[in-house]
């Protein structure tokens, strides 16, 4: 199965560089502008929830680290397949420079789960199957990162990163299905409900911005990474050096 030309057009080392550094700004100002106006809506202007009080604030932080821990470890996974199946050096790129970006949400979820923890279930951390499995998932990331720092050929490292990482995506049906599984101190979905959010809607739309803002960052910082490690794998190549002439 060959990929559509656009994609070999598009995944070239210069052609992502030039696109990515245009942009780069629009997602970084788009993800300011809704991460202020999430946590304003979702620190000053959501009431108070009527059992938890003003402690159910963090999931602002925490549900959203949450969802982007999963969908990172899926475009790593993902990337790490592409390019272990059609060798495109880029998608390489871009599982590599995913992995601390999502390693980072993994452990803020894990953090502020924690902090959630302790005022509602006394205690800063139960082995519940939500959280094992979360907590897994930092492993996972871990081990990705320091298996390709272990293995100093390029593209050996890559594909023994995505041999892991996509031995690692059963863990993510894990993780998204361990409330309905099993009996656990974890709350159930209340966002992505088939039915209805069992969420009030000033609580809601603060919570979806604040989803987005976390997409954007990582988008943000996964194209500064990724352009940083383009430039740094394509040092001897002739664009690069335009590129460096040229300082932009």
């Amino acid at each position: 199965m060959k990929l559509p030309a656009i994609v070999h057009k598009f995944s070239s080392p210069r052609n992502f560089y030039v696109m990515s550094g245009k942009l780069i700004p629009w997602f970084g100002w788009a993800c300011l502008l809704f991460m202020v106006t999430g946590l304003y809506y979702g620190l000053v202007e959501a009431p108070p929830d009527y059992q938890q009080g003003e402690s159910y604030r963090i999931i602002f932080v925490h549900v959203p680290s949450a969802w982007m821990s999963m969908f990172v470890y899926m475009v790593m996974a993902i990337s790490g397949g592409i390019g272990l199946i059609w060798r495109i050096k880029l998608a390489d790129i871009m599982a590599s420079a995913s992995a601390p970006i999502g390693a980072a949400f993994t452990f803020l979820a894990l953090a502020t789960g924690s902090l959630w923890g302790k005022p509602m279930w006394g205690a800063w951390w139960v082995w519940d199957a939500r959280l094992t499995s979360e907590l897994i998932l930092l492993f996972l990331y871990l081990g990705f990162i320091a298996l390709q720092a272990s293995i100093e050929d390029p593209r050996n490292a890559a594909r023994a990163g995505a041999v892991l990482a996509l031995v690692g995506v059963v863990n993510i049906p894990i993780i998204h299905y361990s409330v309905e599984w099993w009996s656990t101190l974890h709350q159930g979905a209340t966002v992505t409900k088939l039915d209805k959010p069992s969420i009030h809607l000033s609580m809601l739309i603060p919570l979806l911005l604040m989803a987005v803002a976390f997409k954007l960052y990582y988008a943000t910082s996964v194209l500064m990474r990724a352009r940083n490690e383009v430039l740094l794998r394509e040092q001897n190549s002739r664009w690069v050096k335009e590129v460096v002439e040229s300082g932009s």
